[in-house]
This record gives structure tokens, C-alpha cells and sequence, in this order.
């Protein structure tokens, strides 16, 4: 059973806050303590990469979030300069890579401390800040939200690979999907609804997507 978070001020906020970070990034890591280190390598969900790669991807994507805010002038036309690079043709470009000798243990301290990174900057950023994102230039909150997404789909795509239970709770899919999905339907259950949003799976009257995109921008501030 998946864990439930205390009360906070996020708990019963709308907005997406560094709390939900942290708690999204505790409760996947905490899930995959339990996987058996011989499943790494399966492929994760419907993903073309396996699953040691799908969460260096993740663990790399909240990591870049939260470079993207830390300059003090943030870019707002461009991604912070890191140099990308490939482990193999067809895997994840990633700044952040963690060392296969450390084993599934080090792989999730990689994860728990990328987490960290974004929880803290979105925390210590003022909301006025803006930032590049090819889905929208973001506010804090935006990019804590696209961190709770990478982190619950990716999550989903992991746990189908190596066998494990996931199922976030709804609050935080529903806080998530109304920040950065203004089109995903509103009177459907909210985990698979954020599935649905991210291209992972059908709902009732509403097919798989083949393509999809959130909008990273506050909502006053949008193009659509």
C-alpha cells in the first residue's frame, strides 16, 4: 500500500509546492526498495529504455528542473547549458548518470538526492521567477509539478518492469493535472486520468493519446 502524506500546508492547498516533491520522490523511492535487483534491465512499461535507465532519466529530470530555476538570472529562451550525453544509441540523454558498481542502492540515493536539489530550489525560489521550458516558461510551481508528474508516470513505467505495486494517491493527481493539463477531463479518476494525460493509457470515451504536452506556464500566462 502506498503511503500516505501528513498533513501540511500542501495537503490542503491547490498549488504544487517542494512538499509535494519531496513526498512524491519518498514515495517512489520507498516503492522500489522492494524491487529485486535482478529486473533492472527490463524494459520499463511502454518505454524503449529498461528500468535502471527509465530513473536515471527521472533522477536527471528533477535535477534539470532545478538547475533551470538556480541561476539568478534564469534563462527564459533556452535550457541551462549542461553538456547531454548517451550511454547507448536510443537511451535517455542525461546530465546525471549513477554508478552501475553501486548497485539498485546507489541508483535510489541518486534519485533521493536529485529530488532534494528540486525540492530545495522550488522551496527558496520567489514565484515571481520565470524559467525556460520547451512546454511553457515556468514559475516554481510549475516545475515542482512537472517533477511530481515525471515522478508518478515514470514511477508507473518502472513499477510494470519490475513487477511492483504503484498507485499515487488522488489529491496530488488531481493538484497536478489541474496545473498543467487544463484540457485532461475533470469527472474521471485521477490516477488514471494523469495516465491518460501523459499518453499511458485509454479512459472511458477518451482514447490513448499518441501525442500529448502539459503547459508549464501559470495560467494567466499561457499560449495555447
Amino acid at each position: 500500500m502506498p503511503e500516505t502524506r501528513a498533513a501540511s500546508g500542501s495537503a490542503t492547498s491547490a498549488s504544487v509546492t517542494g512538499d509535494d516533491v519531496e513526498y512524491a520522490v519518498r514515495l517512489a523511492v520507498t516503492t522500489l526498495h522492494g524491487a529485486e535487483a535482478s529486473r533492472w534491465d527490463a524494459r520499463a512499461g511502454s518505454l524503449e529504455w529498461d528500468c535502471w535507465e527509465t530513473v536515471e532519466h527521472l533522477a536527471d529530470d528533477l535535477f534539470a528542473y532545478a538547475a533551470q530555476l538556480g541561476p539568478r538570472r534564469p534563462p527564459s529562451d533556452t535550457e541551462v547549458p549542461f553538456v547531454w550525453s548517451r550511454k547507448r544509441p536510443g537511451g535517455p540523454a542525461n546530465v546525471v548518470f549513477a554508478d552501475r558498481a553501486a548497485g539498485p542502492a546507489g541508483l535510489l540515493q541518486v534519485l533521493e538526492a536529485c529530488g532534494a536539489l528540486l525540492t530545495a530550489v522550488v522551496r527558496t525560489t520567489p514565484p515571481t521567477v520565470r524559467s525556460h521550458h520547451v512546454f511553457g516558461v515556468a514559475d516554481p510551481e510549475g516545475f515542482a509539478a512537472m517533477g511530481v508528474v515525471e515522478t508518478l508516470v515514470h514511477l508507473h513505467d518502472v513499477a510494470e518492469g519490475l513487477g511492483l505495486d504503484w498507485a499515487p494517491d488522488a489529491d496530488l493527481c488531481d493538484r497536478v493535472l489541474t496545473r498543467l493539463f487544463p484540457d485532461a477531463p475533470t469527472g474521471t479518476p485521477r490516477w488514471p486520468t494523469l495516465l491518460w494525460a501523459t499518453g499511458r493509457a485509454e479512459l472511458p470515451g477518451h482514447p490513448r493519446l499518441t501525442h500529448w504536452r502539459w503547459y508549464g506556464a501559470p495560467a494567466g500566462e499561457r499560449q495555447r
